[in-house]
């Protein structure tokens, strides 16, 4: 194409209009920030939680089979069928609770689309979000673009269990919403019986709707049990529950996940992902449907994971590094008093340029960047990435 103008070498469009930023706060992600310091230092990247490993052929394979056979227009925009009806019976299968395929279950676009689409379906200007810091980045930015509230709840240092005593404090007639996060992204924690018992003591009788973060609900260790508020009576009548075929089948580009809730608040929930995402990838999901007929590609991810989490901490030992409890997740934090006194973001950065692994610093996860001198690792990696990052970790 031959422009009939010459372009100026940095030509950039003006803004013509004032902007109100609605998120003013908002740059670009730590996640981004972090993989890019990697590529440009040629560094080890264990900061952003994506595998780099392949997923297993037979899911490419019954993908492509759908994308041979014709199976490429628009999904329902609930999701396809054969995929929500393997949801509905996994969900039963592991937690015994039976979610409608056709009115309580549906597909979206990823995890992170689940949650914001579920905080527009229900918080309005002046509603408060009670989250506990530390949280996963898209919760607040997502309260905020509707126009409500975060208000802030504590996880107790070092083992980030909740202060649910301080959540009861930050309770008003304006609370709308709790989000809650297990296992937890980024410390590793998970929520107990007890918890999600106290939970439902705070929120009964009240119209508080609760948003169920458990992406990582197939990756816990050591005998643990993953509680699922679907699986408590109480709280699944308030509950919306989201999770990602991404995390649980090492496809985190397909950006597929899939939300549960009650069919009065699934409506409600529909609504709003009719109109910000519609449908989601058709062979994609019929490719999912089919993987998911052997129930042992998600029972056995704890234990696949549970080898890269002792296999990493392994090649810590004699570092100066100390390791914090991992109960779940593929990350796992660390403590860096015994080498700096730096603030865990320069930590970050010199960790990656100087010696040549990327981590992620923990106080980004926090609204007021609250530092206990701890950065997150990502050991959703080949053993042969592990053991090369712990070489290098050992000599700090």
């Amino acid at each position: 194409m031959v422009f009939p103008f010459n372009l100026p070498t940095a030509f950039m469009i003006p803004t013509a209009v004032a902007i109100d930023s609605k998120l003013p706060w908002v740059g670009t992600t730590i996640f981004t920030v972090m993989s890019k310091l990697a590529a440009d230092c040629g560094a080890i990247n264990l900061s952003q939680g994506f595998p780099d490993f392949q997923a297993d052929p037979s899911l490419f394979e019954a993908t492509m089979r759908a994308m041979s056979e014709g199976r490429n227009q628009y999904a329902p925009m609930t999701g396809m069928p054969e995929l929500r009806h393997a949801i509905s019976g996994k969900v039963e299968a592991l937690y015994g609770v039976h979610y409608d395929a056709e009115t309580e279950v549906t597909v979206t676009a990823g995890a992170t689309q689940a949650l914001m689409t579920s905080i527009a379906a229900f918080v309005r200007t002046g509603d408060e979000v009670i989250v506990f810091a530390p949280f996963y980045d898209s919760y607040v930015p997502s309260i905020e673009t509707v126009g409500g509230k975060a208000v802030y709840a504590r996880l107790n240092f070092p083992d980030y269990t909740p202060d649910w005593e301080h959540a009861r404090s930050l309770i008003t007639p304006r609370t709308r919403m709790i989000i809650v996060n297990s296992p937890h992204n980024p410390t590793g924690s998970l929520l107990g019986a007890n918890d999600l018992d106290a939970l439902a003591e705070l929120t009964r009788n009240t119209d508080i709707v609760v948003l169920s973060d458990e992406v990582y609900e197939h990756i816990v260790f050591d005998g643990a049990q993953h509680r699922s508020v679907a699986a408590h009576p109480e709280l699944a009548a308030r509950s919306l529950v989201v999770s990602s075929f991404g995390k649980t089948y090492h496809i985190t580009g397909w950006k597929i996940g899939y939300v549960l809730a009650g069919a009065e608040l699934m409506t409600e929930f529909r609504k709003v992902h009719q109109f910000n995402v519609f449908s989601v990838n058709t062979p994609c999901q019929l490719g999912i449907a089919e993987y998911m007929r052997d129930a042992s590609r998600h029972l056995g991810l704890g234990a696949f994971y549970e080898r890269k989490r002792d296999f990493f901490r392994a090649q810590l030992q004699g570092s100066r590094f100390e390791l914090l409890p991992c109960r779940g997740t593929y990350f796992q934090l660390a403590r860096y008093d015994a080498i700096s006194d730096l603030p865990d973001r320069a930590f970050a950065e010199w960790l990656t340029r100087e010696i040549g692994v990327a981590a992620i610093p923990v106080s980004v996860f926090y609204e007021n960047g609250r530092d206990h001198r701890v950065i997150r690792f990502c050991f959703a990696k080949q053993e042969s990435t592990l053991a090369a990052a712990g070489e290098k970790l050992r000599r700090v």
